[in-house]
């Protein structure tokens, strides 16, 4: 079952996403990072990527995949802004 499409996310949505927006280099980058968060939020009980791109219109899991393998994008400037939104410490990847 197809369950998300990004133009079925609400308006806040991508007001959230744009904020990262800046971190992210390329087109490509900015709509995986929408993909890998909304397949987050979506109601799959399981949050992998192969799940993910099952249950989404439009995304592929080798897209995903390459996001979250090999795109040049920090995870730890990802996490710096994340915290700052929500006002929380900010998280660092594992090094």
């Amino acid at each position: 079952m197809k369950e998300t499409t990004p133009s079925a996310m609400p308006l806040c949505f991508e007001r959230w996403c744009k904020r990262f927006d800046d971190l992210l280099r390329t087109k490509a980058q900015k709509r995986e990072f929408r993909n890998y968060l909304g397949g987050l939020l979506g109601e799959s009980e399981r949050k992998n990527i192969y799940q993910m791109a099952r249950d989404s219109v439009g995304v592929t899991y080798h897209r995903l995949h390459h996001f979250l393998t090999e795109a040049t994008w920090s995870a730890d400037l990802i996490n710096v802004l994340l915290a700052a939104a929500l006002a929380l410490p900010p998280i660092r990847s594992h090094e």
